[in-house]
């Protein structure tokens, strides 16, 4: 049962001095998570808009044509054999758009890091499809990139958006790769997005995560998306701002 509250702006003192970029070159980064289907493509393109924010979309087509392969394909019609390509392609695509270079203040993507890692990964690897060895390799690159690279982040968005709504958008965009993904797969993936961004023990204290009710029809996401834009842009300089309230949270 989901109880559906609306997202509330919640003026409050939340100082951003120890949250953002160590390096003053880097932009505020902001990622957007959520299951397959969760509306972040929406959320993404209602900020191109904006003279003062980047917009990097999930790197899709590159997965698609990775010199005439395609790994998302492959991914979905043999998950066992190409779970580890996949995976490590993800890392060095994701790695890409954290360090890309940006004029802008503020820097809007689609997915990270460490969504690949803490939900994807561990999905490959909790269902079989990534053996002990091919799961530690991935984990220590993880880990050796978080050490050596910037690769952090301002704020995370989540979308949250139960399977059973993700599925039904799934069909209706009609992605070829996507038309056979079962609705236990998008639970699975909606159990670790709910272990790594909203349990109280998830390694990203220091990170503010702000929850939309991804449920919702456009009309009524886009309202909630010009309210989680005033928190953006109120602390993309770290001042005293306003901070979005979680919302949509399961009974």
């Amino acid at each position: 049962m989901w109880r559906k509250r609306n997202i509330i702006l919640a003026s409050v003192k939340y100082l951003f001095r120890g949250m953002s970029s160590k390096d003053n070159k880097r932009p505020f980064t902001v990622v957007v998570e959520g299951n397959i289907g969760s509306g972040k493509t929406t959320f993404i393109n209602y900020f191109k808009k904006y003279v003062d924010v980047a917009t990097f979309a999930e790197p899709v087509d590159k997965w698609r044509d990775v010199n005439g392969h395609n790994l998302l394909e492959l991914l979905y019609s043999d998950t066992k054999k190409a779970a580890m390509t996949f995976q490590s392609y993800v890392q060095l695509t994701m790695v890409d758009i954290h360090k890309r270079h940006c004029s802008q203040p503020i820097k809007v993507m689609e997915r990270s890091l460490y969504s690949a890692r803490h939900c994807f990964v561990e999905n490959l690897h909790q269902n079989g499809f990534l053996d002990g060895p091919e799961y530690a390799v991935l984990d220590e690159w993880y880990k050796w990139l978080c050490k050596k690279v910037d690769v952090e982040v301002d704020m995370i968005v989540y979308l949250r958006t139960s399977p059973e709504v993700a599925l039904e958008r799934i069909k209706k965009r009609g992605r070829n790769e996507e038309m056979e993904v079962p609705l236990s797969y998008l639970k699975q993936l909606h159990d670790l997005h709910e272990k790594w961004l909203c349990a109280e023990k998830n390694g990203i204290s220091a990170v503010p995560v702000i929850v939309i009710d991804g449920n919702q029809i456009l009309s009524k996401m886009e309202d909630d998306i010009k309210r989680c834009t005033q928190v953006i842009m109120d602390n993309k300089n770290q001042s005293t701002g306003d901070l979005l309230m979680h919302s949509n949270v399961p009974s």
